[in-house]
């Protein structure tokens, strides 16, 4: 082989070793950024709420604000109606995007092309924006009130300042991403074993049960864990839609530090806030390790 032919088919990286320090160089820079953005607040809120100065002015092992946390009853009744809101979501955001998906995946044409497009419409509306179109449609006296008294029918019970209010309004804001994370999911289920599933004989709800559901079961962990982990730490529709009382953790946490001016007190409710958006996170690991293995 001439020395031109070698110089020809030499590969642009010669080894493993001379990839390395590109390949470190990429992932440094993300991974600065999230000990940075992500990490060190997080160890820092936990060590200022845990290592705090006593009565005297030493420096001490302490766990009160955690302690008050989960002995007040107005804490636990925030904290409870934010679990309750996003348990809410997550269900219906399942019941909503999952046949949409189905429908995008297995259907053509123009109709199909126009429910995409008001399926992933809500991401460019900015969630300020769906909060006022939100009270001036179902609040009191909004469109839907009008309506009503021009036909003489009675007024409608207005979630608004309710908990169904940032109910409806959370659920909205997070059908696009989960409408597309499902619908990547389907791209994985083969028109193939659909149509033999029906050759022998299977109807709708079997193809369902039995090809499609453990196809996507990973990437309906995936959507459910990035909707649960928004839907948690939210705070503009929960603060402008929500009631006064019981409030959200994101709200909760501003008036706290706004308000009440207890710094301490907000960092304790956002460790908790992060403690159970770990446990959250924590499915979507499981299902990216899942998705590797296979």
């Amino acid at each position: 082989m001439s020395e031109a032919t070698k110089q020809a088919v030499r590969p642009l990286v010669d080894t493993a070793e001379s990839r390395r320090p590109i390949g470190l160089l990429f992932v440094a820079i993300p991974v600065f950024l999230v000990i940075w953005l992500v990490i060190w607040p997080a160890i820092n809120a936990i060590s200022r709420t845990v290592w705090r100065k006593d009565k005297s002015g030493e420096m001490g092992f302490d766990l009160s604000s955690y302690a008050f946390f989960f002995s007040d009853s107005y804490s636990l009744d925030n904290l409870s109606i934010t679990l309750w809101t996003t348990l809410v979501c997550a269900i219906l955001l399942l019941m909503i995007c999952l046949p949409i998906a189905l429908y995008l995946r297995f259907s053509r044409g123009r109709l199909a092309a126009y429910v995409q497009a008001l399926a992933i419409f809500p991401m460019f509306v900015p969630s300020i924006i769906l909060a006022f179109a939100f009270i001036r449609v179902l609040g009191p006296n909004g469109m839907v009130d009008i309506l009503f008294n021009a036909v003489d029918l009675p007024k409608i019970r207005t979630p608004y300042l309710t908990p169904w209010g940032p109910v409806i309004g959370l659920v909205w804001d997070n059908i696009p991403l989960t409408v597309l994370i499902l619908l990547a999911g389907l791209g994985s289920v083969a028109n193939q074993s659909i149509e033999a599933a029906r050759d022998v004989g299977a109807n709708a709800v079997q193809v369902f049960w039995h090809i499609i559901l453990p196809r996507i079961s990973n990437s309906i962990l995936v959507a459910l864990s990035f909707s649960v982990l928004g839907i948690f730490s939210s705070f503009t529709l929960p603060y402008l839609l929500g009631p006064a009382s019981p409030e959200m953790l994101g709200p909760f946490m501003q008036r706290t530090l706004r308000e009440v001016q207890d710094p301490v007190g907000a960092m304790t409710q956002a460790v908790i806030a992060f403690g159970f958006c770990i446990v959250f996170g924590l499915f979507y690991v499981r299902s990216v390790a899942r998705s590797r293995e296979k």
